[in-house]
């Protein structure tokens, strides 16, 4: 039975260095990109031949945008569509990077914590560049709401630091989680069906289910990521 780990492990497919710095093209880059592809391409595809009424594959993509444009108003109001296009791109980047990653020999770049975290990242400057456009400098009153005493300043400017700063944290760490356990469940269960031989077609037929349920995982996990972005994002443009 194969290390159920190795799955996760990051291979430079383009090997490329700068002095000391590695930049390599890996197998987590490679579906990174795939995901941007694979996600603008099938969108593509399915509005190629737009019509009033729409055909199954055209339904496709404007129900997706009609499920995050409901997303975006019920977490951030209607002055958050102007960020549409961002958390848009979010949502599809993070579910076909989690679809993706069931297909067998794929690699599952939203179980690092460096992928997740770095997009988690992004999003955090994003939402700080939001409130400071709209806020300019006032946005730092977010570290130290109204009506607090000076006196406890030390104190309360910490504490909402350290909750500010654990946004992107509580993000990447719940997708992480989640994809990282359902992947090693799936090894683990697979590296039976070779074992048993001929009695393999039980964890075979255990294994399909698992992998339906998986399906669900990673398109609920993109949908509660989405969601927190859109929360954080209507903590930048309403925080007072």
């Amino acid at each position: 039975m194969s290390n159920p780990m190795e799955q996760f492990v990051i291979k430079p497919i383009i090997p490329i260095k700068i002095g000391d710095i590695d930049i390599s093209f890996t197998n987590s880059a490679l579906f990174m990109v795939l995901a941007v592809v694979v996600s603008t391409l099938l969108l593509g595809f399915c509005i190629r031949k737009r019509t009033i009424i729409p055909s199954v594959a055209q339904s496709v993509p404007e129900t997706i945008y009609e499920f995050i444009n409901s997303l975006i108003k019920e977490n951030v109001g209607t002055e958050g569509l102007k960020y549409f296009p961002f958390i848009f791109t979010v949502f599809l980047f993070v579910a076909f990077g989690n679809m993706l990653g069931l297909l067998p020999y794929a690699f599952t770049f939203t179980s690092h914590l460096a992928a997740v975290g770095g997009l988690s990242l992004i999003a955090l400057l994003f939402n700080v560049i939001i409130g400071i456009k709209k806020k300019k400098w006032g946005y730092l009153r977010t570290f130290m709401p109204k009506g607090i005493p000076a006196a406890l300043a030390p104190l309360i400017i910490p504490i909402e630091m350290i909750s500010f700063l654990s946004k992107p944290f509580s993000l990447t760490v719940r997708l992480v989680a989640n994809m990282t356990v359902g992947h090693i469940m799936l090894k683990i269960i697979a590296g039976f069906v070779l074992a048993l031989g001929v009695g393999g077609i039980i964890p075979i037929v255990f294994n399909s289910g698992i992998v339906v349920f998986e399906l669900f995982i990673a398109l609920l996990q993109a949908f509660i990521y989405t969601v927190l972005s859109c929360i954080y994002l209507g903590d930048a443009i309403h925080s007072h």
